[in-house]
């Protein structure tokens, strides 16, 4: 008989970290990170960089309070962040017609332009991490890994109202 997800594991199971889906997804999420800063960086984007580039480049023009929640960063995050964006070229920042205590964030033409170069880099990663794994497992494991975020979300106030199911789909 099969244990379900609502059975609570025994005492001290996750004192192993390896038993720990938390601890695993943070080395995994590490070592994603540092293998596409390695191929990003000498095309001038870091780790810091990526998570808003790869956002604007599906939709651009949005407040950087938006950006901020889009990316799941603090607010502060995403100003040091986009600065470090504006003075690299590869985002501007435009003040809201309607509002100016807005101000939208747009890419310029030498980030739109890197786009398919880092995305390369992207693919590049994605497939050395998921060498030797069969498709059908990971087609579980993008159906579990979204669970994981929407169950966290939910509880979660501030969490991003955007599902991973949204943006995958």
């Amino acid at each position: 008989m099969s244990a379900s997800h609502t059975d609570r594991p025994p005492p001290g199971f996750y004192e192993n970290p390896h038993n720990s889906i938390g601890y695993l997804t943070r080395i995994a999420f590490r070592l994603f990170t540092r293998q596409l800063e390695r191929r990003t960086m000498p095309k001038g984007v870091s780790s810091g960089q990526w998570p808003f580039l790869r956002v604007l480049w599906n939709e651009e023009g949005m407040t950087q309070r938006e950006l901020s929640r889009r990316v799941g960063m603090q607010e502060p995050t995403t100003v040091t962040a986009l600065n470090s964006l504006v003075k690299a070229g590869l985002v501007r920042r435009e003040p809201s017609t309607e509002d100016r205590r807005k101000v939208h964030v747009f890419l310029t033409p030498k980030a739109r332009m890197l786009r398919a170069e880092l995305m390369v880099c992207v693919a590049e990663v994605n497939e050395i991490a998921t060498r030797g794994i069969d498709e059908a497992d990971m087609a579980v494991l993008r159906r579990v890994l979204v669970q994981l975020a929407e169950n966290l979300s939910r509880d979660d106030a501030s969490a991003l109202p955007d599902s991973p199911a949204a943006t995958t789909a």
